[in-house]
């Protein structure tokens, strides 16, 4: 029976390197994919699927409007080679969606693999990564780790000046410049390590 996947991560994990590799390793073998990416997430354009490596796939883009059980439904009766659907951003997608994804499984018989992050800067869950830990068959955690070697499992996210935010909109689209995963430890210090990996940077070898 197909399952809902959940993998999560803190940032920069390679969750969406992660999803092209899978949806490559089902077209490898002769199967489609169908690769779904929320609109709001538009830093390299709108549907596409961009990783911090380079890789780049063109997906299916949604809104919070948008059903992704029958559009899933539509795409598999003109083409019934595809056998994965796959999501990227999937935090963004809101409770409705989560479910039309267990209707995909359950009643199209496609496994779906979601891909995303569990909280925001606050430490709050997203309302899709809510409901997909609730829901899921299988969740499965993408490892990244913090400046000082421990797990990171925490989103900081960075003023414009390099500091801490603290408040401000949940959805606030960025990368490597405005997020920084760490640990819990230092998440509830507020300390990044940046300043640590500019020193770092400035030590000459006498090699």
């Amino acid at each position: 029976m197909a399952k809902l996947h959940f993998y999560y991560s803190a940032m920069n994990a390679g969750k969406s390197t992660t999803l092209l590799q899978s949806s490559y390793n089902y077209n490898e073998r002769g199967m489609d994919t169908l690769l779904y990416t929320p609109k709001v997430d538009n830093r390299f354009g709108v549907g596409k699927i961009t990783t911090r490596i380079g890789l780049q796939n063109k997906a299916i883009a949604i809104d919070k409007n948008f059903d992704v059980f029958l559009s899933a439904k539509k795409q598999v009766a003109q083409n019934p080679n595809i056998k994965c659907v796959l999501i990227d951003e999937a935090q963004f997608l809101s409770k409705k969606q989560i479910e039309q994804l267990t209707f995909i499984t359950d009643f199209l018989n496609i496994p779906v693999l979601t891909y995303g992050i569990r909280s925001d800067f606050r430490g709050e869950l997203f309302e899709g990564s809510s409901y997909l830990l609730a829901w899921a068959d299988s969740i499965i955690e993408l490892k990244t780790i913090c400046h000082c070697g421990k797990k990171a499992i925490m989103n900081m996210r960075l003023d414009a000046n390099g500091d801490t935010a603290t408040e401000g909109e949940q959805v606030d689209i960025g990368g490597n410049e405005k997020y920084i995963a760490t640990c819990r430890k230092h998440f509830r210090l507020k300390q990044t390590g940046i300043q640590g990996l500019r020193s770092c940077a400035k030590i000459t070898y006498p090699f």
